[in-house]
């Protein structure tokens, strides 16, 4: 049984590491859209609202890839926690979990979808107030 569990503990790092890698990865995109935008109100230029909107978009495909990649592991750990002591390998390989589309479904996803549509949303938002106050101003 130690082998099996020195297994499990491995990939167990590994998916600790990746959902932390996500949780530090919103952080970083509330903090860099908040920055930006108040850049932009500051000086009341749309320029920086849509800056803010580049990057947003780009931390939302890396946190599709870390929650992909994480899910990947979860299914090697139930793999290997139904594998015999004997058949312990300490592969880490997740290539046969991979499936075709897997990874854009994941960006989709329901807890994706709805942190980063939102985030985008408020960058939308403020971008309009902005082109408003530049034409009435």
């Amino acid at each position: 049984m130690p082998k099996k569990l020195k297994h499990l503990e491995l990939i167990q790092n590994v998916i600790n590491r990746l959902a932390n890698s996500s949780f530090f990865l919103k952080g970083w995109t509330v903090i860099f859209v908040a920055a930006v935008l108040g850049f932009a109100t500051k000086d009341s230029e749309p320029i920086y609202v849509w800056l803010a909107a580049i990057p947003t978009l780009s931390f939302w495909v890396l946190d599709g890839y870390y929650l992909n990649q994480e899910r990947l592991f979860r299914q090697l750990y139930d793999t290997v926690r139904e594998t015999d002591e004997d058949e312990i390998d300490f592969s880490m390989n997740i290539l046969p979990f991979k499936k075709g589309g897997d990874w854009l479904k994941t960006v989709f996803s329901k807890t994706l979808l709805f942190f980063y549509f939102t985030i985008l949303l408020v960058i939308g938002i403020v971008l309009v107030w902005q082109l408003i106050g530049q034409n009435v101003g």
